[in-house]
């Protein structure tokens, strides 16, 4: 069905690059393994969202001289998280950050670029209840958000990595651990689970490159598109999303199972809407 649902643009020969972030977080108990699910702080969603972008030097290019613009801009002088020292929009563009006069500059020219949006999301309600049901099941198992993490990045790319020759996934850095190794096998049993079911055996060259927002256009891109999804799954506020909807290949709701067990796909043919939505209670990672 993940097959059927994605059409991503092709040419012989051409390297696709895809570059991945997510919004919300994947923590669901503290310390003490106390649950933390609807505290003042902790995300209801965690959502993974990955980008096709088919010229990222053009985007970095083009994302940089659009901020060098408005940091020489007297408008935004004296603006705190345009100074350097702050370390936000004074290096690179980060939708949380950015002053809405800011953040209306970058959604206007992410909309008029040719890139294609994807992502999975997930109720950390049914995230959690799973939890704890292992939890009772075997008194040794242990929650870690790279668990949750690393099972978004197979179900995302489960169509993604077979039809082109060679493929760069960029990754957003987590924190001071390096996981380039363990994301790179998590995208392998992708392409292993891929080839088993629908027959394909996928023969592109796969690299995977972990980076920082500063040093990649495609990665603040994503952000603004996550942060739009973000928004509407977090406080069902539509407009951002509305905005950049065109762009949107696929939003995969891995918990909004009123439909089929695997989950409901919101599409340009199926958009997603706040009439769309309701509460799900269907556990499971």
């Amino acid at each position: 069905m993940m097959a059927d649902s994605i059409r991503v643009r092709k040419k012989s020969g051409e390297s696709r690059h895809y570059f991945v972030d997510e919004a919300g977080d994947g923590n669901l108990f503290n310390k003490k393994g106390r649950l933390r699910y609807g505290e003042e702080g902790c995300s209801l969603y965690f959502i993974l969202g990955v980008l096709d972008v088919p010229d990222p030097d053009r985007i970095s290019q083009e994302l940089n001289a659009l901020r060098a613009q408005l940091l020489a801009d007297p408008y935004f002088r004296k603006i705190p998280s345009m100074q350097p020292e702050a370390r936000k929009t004074g290096l690179s563009f980060h939708a949380k950050d950015d002053i809405p006069e800011v953040r209306r500059e970058a959604f206007t020219y992410l909309s008029k670029q040719d890139l294609r949006f994807f992502a999975t999301v997930r109720d950390k309600s049914a995230v959690a209840d799973y939890a704890i049901q292992q939890r009772e099941r075997d008194g040794n198992y242990r929650y870690q958000p790279n668990e949750l993490y690393d099972y978004m990045v197979r179900s995302l790319f489960k169509g993604l990595l077979h039809k082109d020759d060679a493929c760069t996934v960029h990754f957003s850095k987590r924190g001071a651990q390096d996981r380039t190794a363990a994301l790179r096998m998590a995208l392998e049993i992708t392409q292993e689970q891929f080839a088993r079911r629908w027959g394909i055996q996928s023969k592109a060259v796969l690299s995977v490159v972990a980076q920082t927002p500063p040093q990649s256009g495609g990665l603040q891109a994503v952000d603004y598109f996550l942060w739009s999804l973000q928004r509407f799954y977090e406080r069902r506020e539509d407009r951002y999303l509305d905005f950049l909807w065109p762009q949107f290949s696929l939003v995969w709701d891995l918990d909004d199972k009123r439909e089929h067990p695997y989950g409901r796909y919101y599409t340009q043919k199926r958009p997603l809407t706040v009439a769309a939505l309701q509460d799900n209670n269907s556990p499971g990672i």
